[in-house]
């Protein structure tokens, strides 16, 4: 039998607001103290094997401080180069606040005291883990991370590496595009995102920036993706679509290109 590489999620979504809430604590560390990135890539979390991982900050001693949500042991790991120096297991379910005082404290004893934007992360309610969901959501993160990883190889130009945002968390990567937009003085450069993003109703995008509405709508796309308008502009493809699907990899390989092939026109500048 084919490996399924978007499972069918159950009751995933507490479980999935409780990973987003820890997250946000998670990278809290390397938003005070990672060698700051323009982009903000700084405060992303890259997906690996068995989980996600920080980028890394430099403690006083020359020494480097990285964290991993590691979703195979359900724990989270504290590392000072390679030696772990805290675990806090997830299936303890902590609050999000008790979670991050735990890391905060650790990384104040090593010498980084922040200042650390606790309103990310600040949260008292009491947290849902189930290991199952996890492990579904492990296996669809790291085939789209793959997948992903796969479309960008084959894109010119310029592009973000594949990153997890803890603030929406999704996961997506940008092509840059060669057209400029000026706004108050700043020059932005056109992109085009792919992502996933896995809450409730999980579901596949890829937006151009800028939308040329006008030009675009009468693209069509892959079967099942649909041109998306309300609250934002691009493209949707439902999860439900690939969910235990054999030839899933192939249909988000395909719409991850269309898109590109229909929207980077409108991004290149003449």
């Amino acid at each position: 039998m084919s490996e399924v590489l978007f499972p069918e999620f159950g009751d995933w979504e507490p479980t999935r607001q409780t990973l987003h809430w820890y997250s946000k604590a998670v990278t809290a560390i390397p938003r005070a103290h990672a060698e700051a990135h323009p982009k903000w890539w700084h405060v992303s979390l890259k997906v690996v094997a068995d989980g996600l991982v920080s980028e890394k900050s430099a403690l006083p001693d020359g020494r480097e401080l990285w964290l991993k949500m590691d979703l195979v042991k359900h724990k989270a790991v504290l590392f000072v180069d390679y030696d772990p120096v805290q675990e806090i297991s997830l299936l303890d379910r902590l609050t999000s606040l008790e979670f991050a005082a735990l890391l905060l404290g650790t990384a104040a004893e090593l010498g980084l005291n922040g200042p650390f934007d606790r309103d990310k992360f600040e949260n008292e309610d009491q947290r849902v883990y189930d290991p199952v969901e996890v492990e579904k959501f492990l296996t669809a993160l790291t085939n789209a991370d793959r997948i992903f990883k796969e479309h960008k190889s084959a894109l010119p130009g310029d592009t973000s590496p594949v990153q997890l945002w803890p603030h929406n968390f999704d996961l997506s990567v940008e092509w840059f595009g060669t057209r400029v937009e000026i706004f108050d003085d700043v020059e932005y450069p056109s992109q085009l995102n792919l992502g996933f993003y896995p809450g409730d109703t999980p579901y596949f995008y890829s937006n151009p920036w800028p939308f040329e509405k006008e030009v675009l709508l009468s693209s069509p796309l892959t079967p099942g993706a649909t041109w998306h308008l309300e609250g934002w502009e691009g493209t949707y493809l439902a999860y439900e679509e690939l969910a235990g699907e054999e030839n899933a990899a192939e249909r988000l390989a395909e719409y991850a290109k269309i898109v590109f092939e229909i929207t980077s026109p409108t991004l290149t500048k003449d």
